[in-house]
Protein backbone atom coordinates (compact mmCIF):
# COMPACT_ATOMS: atom_id res chain seq x y z
CA UNK A 1 0.00 0.00 0.00
CA UNK A 2 2.73 2.44 0.97
CA UNK A 3 4.77 1.44 -2.08
CA UNK A 4 1.83 2.09 -4.39
CA UNK A 5 1.25 5.48 -2.81
CA UNK A 6 4.95 6.33 -3.22
CA UNK A 7 4.90 5.29 -6.90
CA UNK A 8 1.78 7.34 -7.49
CA UNK A 9 3.25 10.44 -5.84
CA UNK A 10 6.56 10.11 -7.67
CA UNK A 11 4.82 9.69 -11.01
CA UNK A 12 2.63 12.67 -10.27
CA UNK A 13 5.63 14.83 -9.36
CA UNK A 14 7.54 13.89 -12.54
CA UNK A 15 4.58 14.47 -14.86
CA UNK A 16 3.80 17.79 -13.17
CA UNK A 17 7.44 18.86 -13.57
CA UNK A 18 7.53 18.10 -17.29
CA UNK A 19 4.09 19.62 -17.76
CA UNK A 20 5.21 22.88 -16.16
CA UNK A 21 8.34 22.97 -18.38
CA UNK A 22 6.28 22.29 -21.47
CA UNK A 23 3.60 24.84 -20.69
CA UNK A 24 6.13 27.51 -19.77
CA UNK A 25 7.65 27.17 -23.25
CA UNK A 26 4.33 27.54 -24.97
CA UNK A 27 3.92 31.35 -24.95
CA UNK A 28 0.53 31.45 -26.64
CA UNK A 29 -1.18 28.53 -24.92
CA UNK A 30 -4.85 29.34 -24.56
CA UNK A 31 -6.93 28.69 -21.47
CA UNK A 32 -8.80 25.96 -23.32
CA UNK A 33 -5.54 24.24 -24.22
CA UNK A 34 -4.38 24.41 -20.61
CA UNK A 35 -7.71 22.94 -19.46
CA UNK A 36 -7.40 20.15 -22.01
CA UNK A 37 -3.85 19.44 -20.91
CA UNK A 38 -4.82 19.29 -17.23
CA UNK A 39 -7.69 16.93 -17.93
CA UNK A 40 -5.38 14.74 -20.00
CA UNK A 41 -2.86 14.78 -17.17
CA UNK A 42 -5.46 13.59 -14.66
CA UNK A 43 -6.53 10.83 -17.04
CA UNK A 44 -2.91 9.74 -17.50
CA UNK A 45 -2.37 9.60 -13.75
CA UNK A 46 -5.49 7.55 -13.19
CA UNK A 47 -4.54 5.16 -15.99
CA UNK A 48 -0.97 4.80 -14.79
CA UNK A 49 -2.10 4.02 -11.25
CA UNK A 50 -5.15 1.76 -11.53
CA UNK A 51 -5.54 1.83 -7.80
CA UNK A 52 -8.62 2.32 -5.68
CA UNK A 53 -7.97 5.00 -3.11
CA UNK A 54 -8.12 3.74 0.50
CA UNK A 55 -10.79 4.95 2.85
CA UNK A 56 -10.26 8.35 4.38
CA UNK A 57 -8.37 8.19 7.63
CA UNK A 58 -10.66 8.76 10.58
CA UNK A 59 -10.15 8.18 14.27
CA UNK A 60 -13.02 6.83 16.35
CA UNK A 61 -13.80 7.64 19.95
CA UNK A 62 -10.62 7.20 22.00
CA UNK A 63 -10.38 6.73 25.74
CA UNK A 64 -7.74 5.78 28.27
CA UNK A 65 -9.47 3.18 30.43
CA UNK A 66 -12.74 1.63 29.26
CA UNK A 67 -15.02 1.50 26.25
CA UNK A 68 -18.50 0.39 25.21
CA UNK A 69 -19.62 0.19 21.59
CA UNK A 70 -23.27 -0.68 20.97
CA UNK A 71 -26.19 -0.01 18.66
CA UNK A 72 -27.67 2.89 20.63
CA UNK A 73 -26.14 5.89 22.48
CA UNK A 74 -28.39 5.47 25.54
CA UNK A 75 -27.33 1.84 25.95
CA UNK A 76 -23.64 2.66 25.53
CA UNK A 77 -23.92 5.45 28.12
CA UNK A 78 -25.46 3.02 30.61
CA UNK A 79 -22.58 0.58 30.13
CA UNK A 80 -20.02 3.31 30.71
CA UNK A 81 -21.85 4.42 33.87
CA UNK A 82 -21.75 0.86 35.23
CA UNK A 83 -17.96 0.70 34.83
CA UNK A 84 -17.46 4.18 36.25
CA UNK A 85 -19.35 2.90 39.30
CA UNK A 86 -16.89 0.03 39.69
CA UNK A 87 -18.51 -2.65 37.56
CA UNK A 88 -16.53 -4.85 35.20
CA UNK A 89 -16.99 -5.48 31.47
CA UNK A 90 -19.50 -8.27 32.03
CA UNK A 91 -21.60 -6.11 34.36
CA UNK A 92 -21.61 -3.38 31.73
CA UNK A 93 -22.52 -5.80 28.95
CA UNK A 94 -25.49 -7.14 30.92
CA UNK A 95 -26.78 -3.61 31.58
CA UNK A 96 -26.32 -2.68 27.92
CA UNK A 97 -28.15 -5.82 26.81
CA UNK A 98 -31.23 -5.06 28.93
CA UNK A 99 -31.17 -1.40 27.84
CA UNK A 100 -31.09 -2.42 24.17
CA UNK A 101 -34.24 -4.49 24.77
CA UNK A 102 -35.95 -1.16 25.46
CA UNK A 103 -34.33 1.37 23.11
CA UNK A 104 -33.45 -0.94 20.20
CA UNK A 105 -36.50 -3.23 20.07
CA UNK A 106 -35.91 -4.46 16.51
CA UNK A 107 -33.01 -6.57 17.78
CA UNK A 108 -32.25 -5.84 21.44
CA UNK A 109 -34.32 -8.32 23.37
CA UNK A 110 -35.39 -10.48 26.23
CA UNK A 111 -37.42 -12.66 23.84
CA UNK A 112 -34.50 -13.84 21.73
CA UNK A 113 -31.03 -15.21 22.33
CA UNK A 114 -27.41 -15.03 21.32
CA UNK A 115 -23.78 -15.77 22.07
CA UNK A 116 -21.04 -14.25 24.22
CA UNK A 117 -17.26 -14.57 23.98
CA UNK A 118 -15.35 -13.45 27.06
CA UNK A 119 -11.65 -12.93 27.68
CA UNK A 120 -10.55 -11.98 31.17
CA UNK A 121 -7.44 -9.95 31.93
CA UNK A 122 -5.59 -13.11 33.02
CA UNK A 123 -5.89 -14.49 29.48
CA UNK A 124 -8.61 -17.06 30.20
CA UNK A 125 -11.45 -17.21 27.69
CA UNK A 126 -14.91 -18.73 27.58
CA UNK A 127 -18.03 -18.76 25.43
CA UNK A 128 -21.68 -18.76 26.45
CA UNK A 129 -24.39 -20.16 24.19
CA UNK A 130 -27.76 -18.64 25.07
CA UNK A 131 -29.23 -19.45 21.67
CA UNK A 132 -32.95 -20.17 21.47
CA UNK A 133 -34.12 -23.78 21.28
CA UNK A 134 -36.89 -25.48 19.34
CA UNK A 135 -40.02 -26.13 21.44
CA UNK A 136 -40.70 -29.71 22.53
CA UNK A 137 -43.62 -29.90 20.06
CA UNK A 138 -41.45 -28.89 17.08
CA UNK A 139 -41.06 -31.42 14.28
CA UNK A 140 -38.77 -31.77 11.29
CA UNK A 141 -41.71 -31.36 8.88
CA UNK A 142 -43.61 -28.62 10.72
CA UNK A 143 -43.35 -26.13 7.85
CA UNK A 144 -43.99 -28.67 5.05
CA UNK A 145 -47.21 -29.79 3.37
CA UNK A 146 -48.30 -33.35 2.60
CA UNK A 147 -46.10 -33.33 -0.51
CA UNK A 148 -42.99 -32.36 1.45
CA UNK A 149 -42.92 -28.81 0.09
CA UNK A 150 -42.82 -25.63 2.12
CA UNK A 151 -46.45 -24.99 3.03
CA UNK A 152 -46.43 -21.33 3.90
CA UNK A 153 -42.99 -19.87 4.40
CA UNK A 154 -44.29 -17.02 6.54
CA UNK A 155 -45.01 -19.60 9.22
CA UNK A 156 -41.29 -19.76 9.93
CA UNK A 157 -40.77 -15.98 9.79
CA UNK A 158 -44.00 -14.32 10.99
CA UNK A 159 -46.32 -15.07 13.87
CA UNK A 160 -46.21 -17.30 16.90
CA UNK A 161 -45.23 -20.53 15.16
CA UNK A 162 -41.89 -19.00 14.18
CA UNK A 163 -40.66 -18.55 17.76
CA UNK A 164 -38.08 -20.62 19.55
CA UNK A 165 -37.72 -20.76 23.33
CA UNK A 166 -35.99 -17.49 24.39
CA UNK A 167 -32.53 -17.73 25.92
CA UNK A 168 -31.54 -14.11 26.50
CA UNK A 169 -32.65 -13.73 30.13
CA UNK A 170 -31.09 -17.01 31.21
CA UNK A 171 -27.95 -16.01 29.34
CA UNK A 172 -27.59 -12.73 31.24
CA UNK A 173 -28.03 -14.48 34.58
CA UNK A 174 -25.51 -17.15 33.58
CA UNK A 175 -22.98 -14.48 32.67
CA UNK A 176 -23.60 -12.69 35.95
CA UNK A 177 -23.29 -15.83 38.04
CA UNK A 178 -19.82 -16.57 36.70
CA UNK A 179 -18.37 -13.08 36.16
CA UNK A 180 -20.65 -10.40 37.61
CA UNK A 181 -19.47 -8.09 40.40
CA UNK A 182 -22.42 -5.72 40.86
CA UNK A 183 -25.96 -6.69 41.86
CA UNK A 184 -28.21 -7.84 39.05
CA UNK A 185 -30.88 -5.46 40.35
CA UNK A 186 -28.62 -2.47 39.71
CA UNK A 187 -27.84 -3.68 36.18
CA UNK A 188 -31.51 -4.10 35.18
CA UNK A 189 -32.80 -0.88 36.79
CA UNK A 190 -31.59 1.50 34.03
CA UNK A 191 -33.61 -0.48 31.48
CA UNK A 192 -36.66 -0.33 33.74
CA UNK A 193 -36.31 3.44 33.98
CA UNK A 194 -36.09 3.79 30.19
CA UNK A 195 -39.17 1.62 29.62
CA UNK A 196 -41.22 3.31 32.35
CA UNK A 197 -40.26 6.93 31.72
CA UNK A 198 -39.80 6.64 27.97
CA UNK A 199 -37.02 7.67 25.63
CA UNK A 200 -36.82 9.84 22.50
CA UNK A 201 -36.70 8.07 19.16
CA UNK A 202 -33.80 8.75 16.83
CA UNK A 203 -34.47 9.38 13.14
CA UNK A 204 -33.53 5.78 12.28
CA UNK A 205 -35.49 4.40 15.22
CA UNK A 206 -38.65 6.18 14.07
CA UNK A 207 -38.07 5.08 10.47
CA UNK A 208 -37.81 1.37 11.20
CA UNK A 209 -40.91 1.39 13.44
CA UNK A 210 -42.85 3.18 10.70
CA UNK A 211 -41.87 0.58 8.09
CA UNK A 212 -43.20 -2.25 10.28
CA UNK A 213 -46.63 -0.83 11.17
CA UNK A 214 -48.59 -3.22 8.92
CA UNK A 215 -46.84 -6.27 10.35
CA UNK A 216 -47.56 -5.02 13.86
CA UNK A 217 -51.26 -4.67 13.04
CA UNK A 218 -51.42 -8.09 11.40
CA UNK A 219 -49.82 -10.04 14.23
CA UNK A 220 -51.05 -8.26 17.37
CA UNK A 221 -54.62 -8.01 18.63
CA UNK A 222 -53.97 -5.45 21.38
CA UNK A 223 -52.86 -1.78 21.27
CA UNK A 224 -49.10 -2.29 21.37
CA UNK A 225 -47.05 0.85 22.15
CA UNK A 226 -45.37 0.87 18.72
CA UNK A 227 -48.61 1.49 16.84
CA UNK A 228 -50.06 4.95 16.25
CA UNK A 229 -52.14 6.60 13.52
CA UNK A 230 -49.58 9.19 12.47
CA UNK A 231 -45.98 8.32 11.53
CA UNK A 232 -43.40 8.31 14.28
CA UNK A 233 -40.85 11.14 14.10
CA UNK A 234 -37.44 11.81 15.55
CA UNK A 235 -37.86 13.13 19.10
CA UNK A 236 -41.17 11.35 19.74
CA UNK A 237 -41.22 9.77 23.17
CA UNK A 238 -42.16 6.11 23.41
CA UNK A 239 -43.37 4.57 26.68
CA UNK A 240 -43.38 0.82 27.36
CA UNK A 241 -45.18 0.22 30.67
CA UNK A 242 -45.79 -3.49 30.07
CA UNK A 243 -42.11 -4.09 29.33
CA UNK A 244 -41.18 -2.10 32.43
CA UNK A 245 -43.37 -4.40 34.52
CA UNK A 246 -41.74 -7.48 33.02
CA UNK A 247 -38.26 -6.11 33.74
CA UNK A 248 -39.32 -5.37 37.33
CA UNK A 249 -40.33 -9.03 37.72
CA UNK A 250 -36.95 -10.15 36.35
CA UNK A 251 -35.19 -7.70 38.68
CA UNK A 252 -37.11 -8.87 41.75
CA UNK A 253 -37.52 -12.59 41.02
CA UNK A 254 -34.36 -13.30 39.02
CA UNK A 255 -34.40 -15.80 36.18
CA UNK A 256 -37.70 -17.25 37.38
CA UNK A 257 -39.33 -13.86 36.91
CA UNK A 258 -39.23 -14.62 33.18
CA UNK A 259 -39.33 -18.39 32.82
CA UNK A 260 -41.97 -19.00 35.47
CA UNK A 261 -44.90 -17.12 37.02
CA UNK A 262 -46.89 -14.35 35.36
CA UNK A 263 -44.52 -13.60 32.47
CA UNK A 264 -44.36 -17.29 31.52
CA UNK A 265 -48.16 -17.43 31.67
CA UNK A 266 -48.38 -14.41 29.39
CA UNK A 267 -45.95 -15.92 26.89
CA UNK A 268 -47.75 -19.28 26.78
CA UNK A 269 -51.11 -17.51 26.43
CA UNK A 270 -49.67 -15.67 23.43
CA UNK A 271 -48.68 -19.01 21.92
CA UNK A 272 -52.19 -20.35 22.35
CA UNK A 273 -53.64 -17.52 20.26
CA UNK A 274 -52.54 -19.36 17.16
CA UNK A 275 -50.02 -22.06 16.15
CA UNK A 276 -47.42 -21.18 18.80
CA UNK A 277 -45.59 -24.15 20.32
CA UNK A 278 -43.72 -22.88 23.40
CA UNK A 279 -44.96 -24.48 26.62
CA UNK A 280 -44.44 -23.84 30.33
CA UNK A 281 -42.09 -26.84 30.45
CA UNK A 282 -40.05 -25.45 27.54
CA UNK A 283 -39.53 -22.22 29.46
CA UNK A 284 -38.80 -23.80 32.83
CA UNK A 285 -36.28 -26.24 31.32
CA UNK A 286 -34.30 -23.78 29.19
CA UNK A 287 -30.59 -23.62 30.05
CA UNK A 288 -27.69 -21.66 28.58
CA UNK A 289 -24.58 -23.70 27.80
CA UNK A 290 -20.94 -22.82 28.48
CA UNK A 291 -18.78 -23.93 25.57
CA UNK A 292 -15.10 -23.89 24.65
CA UNK A 293 -14.34 -21.02 22.27
CA UNK A 294 -13.06 -21.63 18.75
CA UNK A 295 -9.45 -20.41 18.55
CA UNK A 296 -6.88 -20.07 15.78
CA UNK A 297 -4.19 -17.77 14.47
CA UNK A 298 -3.86 -15.30 11.62
CA UNK A 299 -0.63 -13.45 10.85
CA UNK A 300 0.62 -13.71 14.47
CA UNK A 301 -2.76 -12.78 15.94
CA UNK A 302 -4.86 -15.15 18.05
CA UNK A 303 -8.52 -15.23 17.01
CA UNK A 304 -11.04 -16.27 19.70
CA UNK A 305 -14.58 -16.79 18.44
CA UNK A 306 -17.87 -18.64 18.91
CA UNK A 307 -18.16 -22.42 18.43
CA UNK A 308 -21.26 -24.32 17.19
CA UNK A 309 -24.19 -24.00 17.10
CA UNK A 310 -22.79 -20.78 15.71
CA UNK A 311 -21.04 -21.35 12.41
CA UNK A 312 -19.26 -18.01 12.82
CA UNK A 313 -16.04 -19.11 14.49
CA UNK A 314 -15.39 -22.06 12.19
CA UNK A 315 -16.19 -20.10 9.03
CA UNK A 316 -14.12 -17.10 10.12
CA UNK A 317 -11.03 -19.21 10.80
CA UNK A 318 -11.43 -21.12 7.53
CA UNK A 319 -11.58 -17.81 5.65
CA UNK A 320 -8.52 -16.50 7.46
CA UNK A 321 -6.57 -19.70 6.75
CA UNK A 322 -7.31 -19.32 3.07
CA UNK A 323 -6.43 -15.62 3.08
CA UNK A 324 -3.12 -16.17 4.86
CA UNK A 325 -1.86 -18.02 1.77
CA UNK A 326 -1.98 -14.78 -0.26
CA UNK A 327 -0.30 -11.32 -0.02
CA UNK A 328 -3.48 -9.27 0.03
CA UNK A 329 -1.74 -6.35 1.75
CA UNK A 330 0.38 -5.99 -1.38
CA UNK A 331 -2.65 -6.25 -3.64
CA UNK A 332 -4.66 -3.57 -1.81
CA UNK A 333 -8.04 -3.06 -0.18
CA UNK A 334 -11.12 -3.83 -2.32
CA UNK A 335 -9.13 -4.25 -5.53
CA UNK A 336 -10.30 -6.93 -7.94
CA UNK A 337 -7.74 -9.53 -6.84
CA UNK A 338 -8.67 -9.19 -3.16
CA UNK A 339 -12.42 -9.21 -3.76
CA UNK A 340 -12.12 -12.20 -6.09
CA UNK A 341 -10.10 -14.18 -3.54
CA UNK A 342 -12.50 -13.39 -0.71
CA UNK A 343 -15.48 -14.42 -2.82
CA UNK A 344 -13.88 -17.70 -3.87
CA UNK A 345 -13.02 -18.54 -0.28
CA UNK A 346 -16.48 -17.58 0.93
CA UNK A 347 -18.40 -19.72 -1.54
CA UNK A 348 -16.45 -22.80 -0.40
CA UNK A 349 -16.70 -22.02 3.31
CA UNK A 350 -20.46 -21.41 3.13
CA UNK A 351 -20.87 -24.74 1.30
CA UNK A 352 -19.10 -26.45 4.21
CA UNK A 353 -21.27 -24.52 6.66
CA UNK A 354 -24.46 -25.77 5.00
CA UNK A 355 -23.37 -29.38 5.16
CA UNK A 356 -21.50 -29.94 8.37
CA UNK A 357 -22.45 -27.41 11.06
CA UNK A 358 -25.36 -27.66 13.49
CA UNK A 359 -26.13 -28.01 17.20
CA UNK A 360 -23.23 -30.06 18.64
CA UNK A 361 -25.62 -31.57 21.21
CA UNK A 362 -27.52 -33.22 18.33
CA UNK A 363 -25.00 -33.75 15.51
CA UNK A 364 -21.28 -34.44 15.41
CA UNK A 365 -19.72 -31.28 14.02
CA UNK A 366 -16.24 -32.00 12.58
CA UNK A 367 -14.66 -28.89 14.07
CA UNK A 368 -11.08 -30.15 14.11
CA UNK A 369 -11.29 -31.41 10.55
CA UNK A 370 -12.81 -28.17 9.22
CA UNK A 371 -10.05 -26.16 10.89
CA UNK A 372 -7.23 -28.49 9.87
CA UNK A 373 -4.68 -26.59 7.78
CA UNK A 374 -4.12 -29.54 5.44
CA UNK A 375 -7.85 -29.81 4.76
CA UNK A 376 -8.19 -26.10 4.04
CA UNK A 377 -5.09 -26.03 1.86
CA UNK A 378 -6.69 -28.76 -0.27
CA UNK A 379 -10.11 -27.13 -0.02
CA UNK A 380 -8.88 -23.89 -1.57
CA UNK A 381 -6.33 -25.39 -3.97
CA UNK A 382 -8.65 -25.25 -6.97
CA UNK A 383 -9.20 -21.49 -6.73
CA UNK A 384 -8.18 -19.77 -9.95
CA UNK A 385 -7.07 -16.16 -9.63
CA UNK A 386 -8.20 -15.54 -13.20
CA UNK A 387 -11.84 -16.64 -13.18
CA UNK A 388 -14.77 -17.24 -10.85
CA UNK A 389 -15.88 -20.73 -9.89
CA UNK A 390 -19.61 -21.25 -10.54
CA UNK A 391 -21.29 -22.14 -7.25
CA UNK A 392 -23.11 -24.96 -9.06
CA UNK A 393 -19.75 -26.75 -9.25
CA UNK A 394 -18.90 -26.17 -5.57
CA UNK A 395 -20.06 -28.63 -2.96
CA UNK A 396 -18.97 -29.18 0.59
CA UNK A 397 -15.44 -30.44 0.93
CA UNK A 398 -14.78 -34.12 1.62
CA UNK A 399 -13.44 -34.50 5.12
CA UNK A 400 -12.24 -37.61 6.93
CA UNK A 401 -14.79 -39.34 9.16
CA UNK A 402 -14.77 -38.09 12.72
CA UNK A 403 -12.73 -40.40 15.26
CA UNK A 404 -29.37 -15.18 11.89
CA UNK A 405 -32.17 -9.70 9.42
CA UNK A 406 -31.88 -8.28 12.56
CA UNK A 407 -29.28 -8.77 15.15
CA UNK A 408 -27.31 -6.45 17.38
CA UNK A 409 -23.82 -6.53 18.83
CA UNK A 410 -22.00 -4.95 21.74
CA UNK A 411 -18.33 -4.86 22.65
CA UNK A 412 -16.97 -3.88 26.06
CA UNK A 413 -13.49 -3.48 27.56
CA UNK A 414 -13.09 -2.45 31.20
CA UNK A 415 -10.16 -0.71 32.98
CA UNK A 416 -8.66 -4.06 34.00
CA UNK A 417 -8.54 -5.38 30.45
CA UNK A 418 -11.50 -7.75 30.72
CA UNK A 419 -13.33 -7.97 27.41
CA UNK A 420 -16.70 -9.27 26.26
CA UNK A 421 -18.17 -9.60 22.78
CA UNK A 422 -21.92 -10.32 22.63
CA UNK A 423 -24.12 -10.79 19.58
CA UNK A 424 -27.83 -11.20 20.27
CA UNK A 425 -30.87 -11.36 18.07
CA UNK A 426 -34.58 -11.79 17.39
CA UNK A 427 -33.55 -12.94 13.88
CA UNK A 428 -35.64 -10.67 11.64
CA UNK A 429 -36.32 -7.05 12.51
CA UNK A 430 -38.74 -7.21 15.48
CA UNK A 431 -38.53 -11.01 15.20
CA UNK A 432 -41.91 -12.65 14.69
CA UNK A 433 -43.58 -9.18 14.92
CA UNK A 434 -45.55 -10.55 17.90
CA UNK A 435 -45.41 -8.49 21.11
CA UNK A 436 -46.42 -10.64 24.09
CA UNK A 437 -49.66 -9.16 25.41
CA UNK A 438 -49.25 -7.70 28.88
CA UNK A 439 -45.50 -8.44 28.93
CA UNK A 440 -44.39 -5.95 26.28
CA UNK A 441 -41.51 -7.81 24.61
CA UNK A 442 -41.13 -9.15 21.07
CA UNK A 443 -40.82 -12.85 20.36
CA UNK A 444 -38.10 -14.11 18.06
CA UNK A 445 -38.62 -15.88 14.72
CA UNK A 446 -35.51 -18.02 15.06
CA UNK A 447 -37.19 -21.20 13.83
CA UNK A 448 -36.44 -19.92 10.32
CA UNK A 449 -32.75 -20.46 11.07
CA UNK A 450 -33.34 -24.19 10.98
CA UNK A 451 -33.29 -25.98 7.67
CA UNK A 452 -37.06 -26.36 7.13
CA UNK A 453 -36.28 -28.39 4.03
CA UNK A 454 -32.72 -29.38 3.08
CA UNK A 455 -31.53 -27.49 0.02
CA UNK A 456 -34.21 -24.76 0.30
CA UNK A 457 -32.87 -21.33 1.35
CA UNK A 458 -34.14 -19.45 4.39
CA UNK A 459 -34.99 -15.73 4.49
CA UNK A 460 -31.29 -14.83 4.24
CA UNK A 461 -30.74 -17.08 1.22
CA UNK A 462 -28.77 -19.58 3.29
CA UNK A 463 -29.06 -23.23 2.35
CA UNK A 464 -29.00 -25.83 5.08
CA UNK A 465 -28.79 -29.60 5.38
CA UNK A 466 -29.82 -32.38 7.74
CA UNK A 467 -27.28 -31.24 10.33
CA UNK A 468 -29.52 -28.23 10.92
CA UNK A 469 -32.91 -29.97 10.63
CA UNK A 470 -35.61 -29.11 13.17
CA UNK A 471 -35.78 -31.26 16.30
CA UNK A 472 -37.27 -30.66 19.77
CA UNK A 473 -34.95 -28.75 22.14
CA UNK A 474 -32.34 -28.35 19.39
CA UNK A 475 -30.52 -25.04 18.84
CA UNK A 476 -30.72 -23.59 15.35
CA UNK A 477 -27.57 -22.84 13.36
CA UNK A 478 -26.37 -19.24 13.49
CA UNK A 479 -23.97 -16.91 11.68
CA UNK A 480 -23.30 -14.77 14.75
CA UNK A 481 -19.56 -14.24 15.17
CA UNK A 482 -18.63 -12.44 18.40
CA UNK A 483 -14.84 -12.37 18.32
CA UNK A 484 -11.88 -11.27 20.43
CA UNK A 485 -8.36 -10.85 19.01
CA UNK A 486 -5.08 -10.85 20.90
CA UNK A 487 -1.45 -10.38 19.85
CA UNK A 488 1.57 -11.47 21.86
CA UNK A 489 -0.76 -12.40 24.71
CA UNK A 490 -2.31 -8.95 24.92
CA UNK A 491 -5.85 -7.88 24.07
CA UNK A 492 -6.02 -6.18 20.65
CA UNK A 493 -9.60 -6.16 19.33
CA UNK A 494 -13.19 -6.90 20.31
CA UNK A 495 -15.41 -7.16 17.25
CA UNK A 496 -18.84 -8.24 16.05
CA UNK A 497 -21.84 -7.19 14.01
CA UNK A 498 -25.44 -7.96 13.11
CA UNK A 499 -26.35 -8.81 9.53
CA UNK A 500 -27.75 -12.33 9.19
CA UNK A 501 -25.70 -14.31 6.69
CA UNK A 502 -23.35 -11.33 6.18
CA UNK A 503 -22.13 -11.35 9.79
CA UNK A 504 -19.27 -13.75 9.11
CA UNK A 505 -17.94 -11.87 6.09
CA UNK A 506 -18.32 -8.47 7.77
CA UNK A 507 -16.25 -9.59 10.78
CA UNK A 508 -13.76 -11.23 8.39
CA UNK A 509 -13.23 -8.04 6.37
CA UNK A 510 -12.99 -5.87 9.46
CA UNK A 511 -10.14 -8.04 10.77
CA UNK A 512 -8.39 -7.85 7.39
CA UNK A 513 -8.84 -4.07 7.36
CA UNK A 514 -6.93 -3.73 10.63
CA UNK A 515 -4.39 -6.55 10.35
CA UNK A 516 -3.56 -6.47 6.62
CA UNK A 517 -4.45 -2.96 5.52
CA UNK A 518 -3.35 -1.06 8.62
CA UNK A 519 -6.64 0.70 9.29
CA UNK A 520 -7.71 2.05 12.66
CA UNK A 521 -10.90 0.76 14.25
CA UNK A 522 -13.32 3.41 13.02
CA UNK A 523 -11.75 3.38 9.58
CA UNK A 524 -12.07 -0.40 9.42
CA UNK A 525 -15.70 -0.21 10.48
CA UNK A 526 -16.49 2.56 7.98
CA UNK A 527 -14.88 0.71 5.08
CA UNK A 528 -17.39 -0.52 2.51
CA UNK A 529 -17.80 -4.27 2.30
CA UNK A 530 -18.62 -7.09 -0.11
CA UNK A 531 -20.21 -10.49 0.48
CA UNK A 532 -20.55 -13.93 -1.10
CA UNK A 533 -22.30 -16.90 0.51
CA UNK A 534 -22.21 -19.73 -2.08
CA UNK A 535 -25.88 -19.30 -3.03
CA UNK A 536 -27.18 -17.10 -4.50
CA UNK A 537 -24.11 -17.09 -6.75
CA UNK A 538 -23.36 -13.38 -6.58
CA UNK A 539 -21.09 -10.85 -4.92
CA UNK A 540 -23.18 -8.38 -2.97
CA UNK A 541 -21.39 -5.03 -3.10
CA UNK A 542 -22.14 -2.19 -0.72
CA UNK A 543 -22.87 1.17 -2.33
CA UNK A 544 -19.61 2.90 -3.34
CA UNK A 545 -17.49 -0.03 -2.19
CA UNK A 546 -15.89 -0.61 -5.58
CA UNK A 547 -15.04 1.71 -8.48
CA UNK A 548 -16.55 0.79 -11.83
CA UNK A 549 -13.26 -0.49 -13.33
CA UNK A 550 -12.99 -3.03 -10.49
CA UNK A 551 -16.60 -4.12 -11.01
CA UNK A 552 -15.87 -4.51 -14.72
CA UNK A 553 -12.82 -6.66 -13.97
CA UNK A 554 -14.79 -8.90 -11.62
CA UNK A 555 -17.58 -9.33 -14.15
CA UNK A 556 -15.02 -10.21 -16.80
CA UNK A 557 -13.79 -12.95 -14.47
CA UNK A 558 -17.30 -14.40 -14.34
CA UNK A 559 -18.68 -12.85 -11.15
CA UNK A 560 -22.24 -11.58 -10.89
CA UNK A 561 -22.38 -8.25 -9.01
CA UNK A 562 -25.43 -7.25 -6.97
CA UNK A 563 -25.50 -3.80 -5.32
CA UNK A 564 -26.81 -3.43 -1.78
CA UNK A 565 -27.24 -0.43 0.49
CA UNK A 566 -25.30 -1.73 3.49
CA UNK A 567 -23.50 -4.75 4.87
CA UNK A 568 -22.97 -5.20 8.59
CA UNK A 569 -23.28 -2.72 11.42
CA UNK A 570 -20.09 -3.13 13.41
CA UNK A 571 -19.47 -2.32 17.07
CA UNK A 572 -15.78 -2.81 17.79
CA UNK A 573 -12.90 -1.80 20.03
CA UNK A 574 -9.19 -1.65 19.18
CA UNK A 575 -6.35 -1.36 21.66
CA UNK A 576 -3.94 1.20 20.21
CA UNK A 577 -0.14 0.82 20.49
CA UNK A 578 -0.02 3.41 23.29
CA UNK A 579 -2.62 1.49 25.31
CA UNK A 580 -5.56 3.77 24.58
CA UNK A 581 -8.83 2.30 23.31
CA UNK A 582 -10.40 3.27 19.99
CA UNK A 583 -14.07 2.52 19.51
CA UNK A 584 -15.47 1.77 16.09
CA UNK A 585 -19.22 2.43 15.96
CA UNK A 586 -20.91 1.88 12.62
CA UNK A 587 -22.18 5.11 10.97
CA UNK A 588 -24.78 3.04 9.10
CA UNK A 589 -26.90 3.15 12.27
CA UNK A 590 -27.21 4.89 15.63
CA UNK A 591 -24.23 2.92 16.87
CA UNK A 592 -22.18 4.77 19.47
CA UNK A 593 -18.85 4.16 21.17
CA UNK A 594 -18.37 5.79 24.56
CA UNK A 595 -15.83 5.41 27.33
CA UNK A 596 -13.68 7.12 29.90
Amino acid sequence: MLLLNLIQKTLSDWISFFADRLLSNVKKTTCSMRLFFNISLIFLLCSACDFHQPNQKVLGTTTDHAMVSSAHPLASAIGVSVMQDGGNAIDAAIAVHFALAVVYPQAGNIGGGGFAVIRMHDGSSSALDFRETAPSLATKRMYLDENGDLNNKRWSTHGRMSSGVPGAVDGMFSLHKRFGSKSMESLIQPAIDLAKNGYELTFLGAKIINTTQEDFREHNDWPIPYLQKSPWEKGDRILQPELAETLVRIRDEGRNGFYQGKVADQLVAEMQKGKGLISHDDLANYKSVWRTPIAGTYRNHKIISMPPPSSGGIALLQLLQGTEMHPIADWGHNVSETVHLMSELERRVYADRATYVGDPDFVEVPVDQLLDSTYNHQRFADISMKKATPSSTVSAGTIPPIESQETTHLSVVDPNGNAVSITTTLNSSFGSKVLVEGAGFFLNNEMDDFSSKPGVPNQFGLIGGDANAIAPHKRMLSSMTPTIVTKNGKLKMVVGTPGGSTIITSVYQTLLNVIDFGMGMQEAVNAKKVHHQWYPDEIRVETNALPQPTIDQLQAMGHSITPTDKLGRMDCILILPDGRLEGGADPRGDNTALGF
